[in-house]
């Protein structure tokens, strides 16, 4: 669950003087229109600390902001194609420095995940439609195979794409079409 929105000092310091003033949690809640759980952590850290000023937390502070997150995952919406790597670069440009693996942290918490596209089959039910008509001796200059794999663009890697968990299910089968 994320965090909720850190009351303003002003307000908790009104909170502290409203108690001292002997008012209960439940009208300064009505009053000041916050929770009243949210007074009741405010006067309980008060009487510990003597203090309404944020204390210093424990951990590492979040490198990337909840605005950086709806940015790179509106770029794999864009893009699903991208890698890490570019987003890194990307984000370096708006002053965001993380490293590739928290990008792709960020995307598994927001349930993006790295995986093999779908394999396409070359030949289509378009291509054989439009070569229903063509004479007998056209085939015999065609080399059948599939015994070779030939790649005449890109180098010979693993892609990826960025997808979300529920557009597995929905991607229609070859069969179907």
């Amino acid at each position: 669950m994320p965090r909720r929105k850190e009351l303003s000092e002003d307000l908790r310091s009104r909170i502290v003087d409203l108690h001292e003033a002997g008012k209960g949690y439940k009208s300064i809640s009505i009053s000041l229109d916050v929770h009243v759980s949210m007074v009741r952590q405010t006067v309980y850290k008060w009487r510990k600390f003597s203090t309404v000023a944020t204390l210093p937390r424990r951990g590492r502070p979040v490198k990337m902001t909840a605005r950086a997150q709806r940015r790179m995952l509106n770029e794999v919406k864009k893009n699903p194609r991208v890698s890490a790597k570019d987003l890194q670069i990307s984000l370096a440009h708006a002053n965001i420095f993380v490293d590739t693996a928290t990008i792709r942290k960020t995307f598994n918490k927001n349930g993006v995940h790295g995986r093999t596209p779908r394999r396409k089959p070359l030949l289509s039910m378009k291509f054989a439609k439009e070569h229903l008509d063509v004479p007998q001796h056209y085939w015999q200059n065609i080399l059948w195979t599939d015994e070779t794999k030939i790649e005449l663009f890109g180098k010979n890697t693993q892609h990826y794409v960025w997808r979300k968990k529920a557009q597995y299910s929905n991607i229609k089968t070859s069969s179907s079409l």
